[in-house]
């Protein structure tokens, strides 16, 4: 059960196939393993910003001193399935008006 929990946690099957965008100011930054996150306040709360693994994210250009609490974000990604749980998987943040596509291949813009 916790190989599968830990599969879901760190693949898509959690996330929905729609992306959505979301808007809000940064409350916190973690880098470390297993991958970085951002604490978002939005308008309707406070949301958990899954970014790729720290060597994925790395690679899109985003350190621990690209955002800081206060920072404005939008966030292009996948929220959870389970609508109770405000998360999302982040595939292109955007920073103060500085962008991080952390999964290049999945972003799908209209």
């Amino acid at each position: 059960m916790t190989c599968a929990t830990a599969l879901a946690h760190h693949g898509w099957g959690w996330a929905e196939e729609a992306q959505t965008e979301l808007t809000g100011k940064v409350v916190s930054v973690t880098v470390a393993p297993p991958h970085p996150s951002l604490d978002v306040e939005a308008a309707d709360g406070l949301w958990k910003i899954e970014l790729g693994n720290p060597r994925q994210t790395e690679r899109s250009g985003f350190d621990e001193t690209s955002a800081k609490p206060g920072d404005e974000v939008v966030v292009l990604g996948n929220r959870s399935l389970d609508r109770s749980e405000k998360r999302m998987k982040a595939v292109r943040i955007t920073v103060a008006g500085k962008v991080y596509d952390i999964y290049p291949e999945r972003i799908r813009t209209n």
